[in-house]
């Protein structure tokens, strides 16, 4: 079985900063981690190659810097490493990302599952996991916590809902975005950390890869950030101490005078 994990370099929380002129997160200089979810994601993809055999690619978009992030991914028992670095990639969003991972996921060509952290610790879309399975034309299931069963090309997994849960089967291959709940990571061995330091990382440009160069970077993102700034803080909330008829009659009196 050979599985792919998506993983995403992110700014630490307390490092986040944008850049004035341009809108978006600047990334050099900043200390940056695996984003949290995907932790999950790569400890998922190793236990299932472990489990079936194969091997697991871990493969990112980012700066040449994204490149420690998959180094990482290998010292925590991924095979290969691919690190999608260009400039042409630059200021892509969510729709953009996700048909870039998919055309070099098409480079890849053989592979049973994708799986993706449920979300960017630094965007929060979700978008991502399922733009890649739309681009892929294979099914999704998000949100998953655990895989019940892998037989005869189907897989069965549950599905966190805001209810519960649910137990869903579909065909392989398939993508699938993992939450919290699926597994504890595992911490990196010295042995596997020697091993990641001496990895040969495979890199790709968009020439390296077969896609439509108008999907990628800022021109093929139809959503882009036009302003960021902070939110004024609250005013102080006032408190009405009188009966229920009257305090009816101030509030909407004030209501009125905010008009």
């Amino acid at each position: 079985m050979n599985i792919i994990v998506c993983i995403k370099q992110v700014p630490e929380t307390t490092h986040v900063q944008i850049d004035p002129q341009t809108n978006t997160l600047m990334r050099e200089g900043v200390k940056s981690i695996i984003n949290p979810f995907d932790m999950y994601a790569i400890e998922e993809g190793v236990r299932l190659k472990e489990k079936f055999g194969g091997k697991t690619t871990a493969i990112t978009m980012g700066p040449p810097q994204a490149e420690a992030a998959l180094r990482e991914a290998i010292s925590l028992g991924c095979d290969d490493a691919i690190l999608l670095s260009d400039r042409a990639f630059a200021g892509s969003d969510t729709l953009a990302t996700g048909y870039t991972l998919a055309m070099a996921i098409k480079e890849i060509k053989n592979f049973d599952i994708i799986l993706c952290g449920k979300q960017a610790s630094d965007g929060d879309t979700a978008q991502v996991g399922p733009g890649i399975s739309a681009h892929l034309d294979i099914p999704q299931v998000t949100y998953v916590k655990k895989i019940e069963a892998i037989k005869d090309k189907s897989i069965t997994v549950e599905r966190m809902t805001e209810e519960g849960f649910e137990v869903v089967q579909t065909t392989i291959p398939c993508l699938l975005t993992v939450v919290k709940e699926i597994n504890e990571p595992r911490l990196p061995s010295l042995k596997a950390m020697m091993r990641a330091k001496k990895a040969q990382i495979v890199s790709w440009k968009a020439v390296d890869i077969e896609m439509d160069s108008d999907r990628l970077g800022l021109n093929g993102s139809p959503t882009q950030v036009v302003k960021v700034f902070t939110p004024p803080p609250r005013p102080k909330g006032r408190i009405i101490e009188t009966t229920p008829e009257e305090a009816a009659s101030q509030l909407v009196n004030l209501l009125k005078d905010q008009i």
